[in-house]
């Protein structure tokens, strides 16, 4: 009894504020270890921060890294907003056979703005007018025009105000334009391109001395006489046929593409004037072409204003090429296949659309239906109309002979028989529609 009554007067005393300086000695040492434990295990240590942050850091660049160095092709992660965003190689299509021809097509007659033709016919009687090719803008327009002791495969160019004013020539003497289809307006009117080559009036050999004419004397000749032709700035010229570029005025005339030996041709604007699009191919392709009666082909090449050259396709296109509306892909046609082209720089695809089929089938139809004749049907073979083949072609199936891109979606396919005999000779001339879109996959993501 008296053994516990001594440890709980010690345990009191213990824990009372009164306990003696020697035991209070002894707790604090353990109270300030327990306390940096306490703070070593809320804080890491020194090293081990330096390490996340460093692992941050390097997780960041990473991030970074995959983001600039991700492709076209490969940022398609999303469904896309608008065909523009599609690439060429993910495009689905849908094909429908003879429709009506899209409207506001281009006509293949040559026209002449009234108040340039009168110009010609009263002030300029000895040259003959071709056409004329009215800017965007409705302000400017340029005089395909014709002189004499020239080929008729040859022409020059003058600018003319829109109310037929005459402004200035455009082309030099030495340089003969050719192609009356390849003079083409940018689509912001700022630019203009064509397609020309050395003169041959370049290259005529010195008249003699005997056959030079006198001199006039002063007293002859009292008023000076004005000189005809304006002067030009030297100008580098080809023998085979070069794109050519100016500005809205006529000034700052140059070579846009200075391959000598490729003829270019099938010269097109992008919508957005940021680059044009050509065909070209070699003198001896040209010439092998023309002797069998055929109209020129040429592999797609893609121009940009600065001069570089893209090559599209190294496959002869036989379609003048033709942009998107967006100016995001560039189409033209292989015998009855259409290849479609990423304009972008960067990554760039391409798909082919093969038509074989569908055209060989729509023939057969469209040839049933003009002729009027229709086969009796065959209850063991009802699907006999479905395919043609191969060594009985119906007389309308014919190759792509051109196209048109109103909408982004919408892409129009001609088909014709061309020939180049005498005189141009187009027959069997169809109009077919492609609907474009986005492939289910594209869809799904």
């Amino acid at each position: 009894m008296a053994d516990d009554y001594i440890d709980i007067i010690r345990n009191r005393f213990l824990r009372s504020a009164r306990m003696p300086s020697d035991v209070r000695n002894l707790k604090q040492p353990v109270r300030q270890k327990l306390a940096r434990q306490a703070l070593n295990h809320a804080q890491p240590s020194r090293p081990f921060f330096w390490k996340a942050f460093v692992l941050s850091i390097l997780n960041l660049a990473l991030l970074l890294f995959a983001i600039a160095c991700r492709t076209d092709s490969d940022s398609q992660t999303l469904r896309p907003r608008q065909l523009r965003d599609v690439p060429a190689n993910r495009l689905a299509f849908n094909f429908q056979a003879d429709v009506q021809p899209p409207t506001g097509i281009n006509s293949d007659e040559a026209k002449s703005l009234p108040a340039i033709q009168k110009d010609f016919d009263t002030r300029r009687k000895d040259d003959a007018l071709l056409r004329t090719v009215v800017s965007p803008d409705g302000q400017r327009a340029l005089a395909l025009y014709a002189i004499a002791d020239e080929p008729t495969t040859t022409f020059r160019i003058d600018l003319y105000s829109a109310d037929g004013t005459f402004i200035r020539n455009v082309t030099p003497p030495n340089l003969a334009v050719v192609f009356q289809d390849s003079v083409v307006w940018s689509g912001d009117s700022t630019s203009l391109a064509f397609v020309g080559r050395k003169s041959a009036a370049a290259e005529a050999s010195p008249t003699p001395l005997d056959l030079e004419p006198q001199p006039a004397l002063p007293s002859e000749s009292p008023t000076p006489t004005p000189a005809v032709l304006p002067a030009f700035a030297p100008l580098a010229v080809f023998n085979t046929e070069q794109v050519y570029v100016c500005d809205r005025d006529g000034y700052n005339l140059h070579p846009l593409t200075t391959r000598d030996g490729l003829i270019y041709f099938g010269l097109s604007w992008a919508p957005d004037s940021h680059a044009l699009v050509a065909l070209a191919c070699k003198e001896s392709e040209w010439d092998a072409r023309e002797k069998e009666f055929k109209m020129p082909a040429g592999r797609p090449r893609l121009l940009t204003i600065d001069g570089r050259e893209r090559l599209l396709d190294d496959q002869l296109a036989e379609a003048p090429p033709v942009w998107s509306p967006d100016s995001s892909k560039v189409a033209t046609a292989f015998n009855v296949n259409i290849g479609v082209y990423d304009a972008a720089n960067k990554a760039p695809t391409q798909a082919r659309i093969a038509l074989r089929e569908q055209l060989l089938t729509a023939s057969a139809t469209f040839d049933e239906r003009s002729t009027g004749k229709k086969k009796a049907e065959d209850p063991s073979n009802k699907n006999s109309s479905a395919t043609v083949p191969l060594g009985d072609l119906p007389v309308s199936f014919n190759p792509v002979v051109r196209l048109e891109w109103p909408t982004p979606d919408k892409l129009y396919v001609e088909t014709a028989y061309v020939s180049l005999r005498s005189e141009l000779i187009k027959t069997f001339s169809r109009w077919h529609l492609i609907t474009l879109s986005p492939q289910a996959a594209v869809l799904k993501r």
